[in-house]
C-alpha cells in the first residue's frame, strides 16, 4: 500500500472520530474560540473560525512532523 493510500485512510477515520465525537468537541469550546469572526444580521448569518482553523493546523502540522520522522 503506497503512503498516500495509507494517508487517505488515516485522514478519512480522523474525519469520522471528529463526526462522533463533535457533540463532546463542541461543549469544549472549538470552534468558538476568541478570535473567530461571527457577523451576525436580520437574515444573514457569516461564521468564519480563523482562530480554530490555526490551531487546528498547528497541531496537525506537529502531528505530520512527528509521524513522518
Amino acid at each position: 500500500m503506497s503512503s498516500f493510500q495509507k494517508f487517505l485512510i488515516v485522514a478519512g477515520a480522523a474525519l469520522l472520530l471528529a463526526g462522533l465525537f463533535w457533540p463532546l468537541i463542541s461543549k469544549l469550546g472549538f470552534g468558538r474560540l476568541p478570535g473567530d469572526i461571527i457577523i451576525r444580521r436580520e437574515n444573514f448569518s457569516f461564521y468564519f473560525p480563523i482562530t480554530t482553523m490555526i490551531l487546528v493546523s498547528v497541531v496537525m502540522t506537529l502531528i505530520f512532523r512527528f509521524w513522518g520522522k
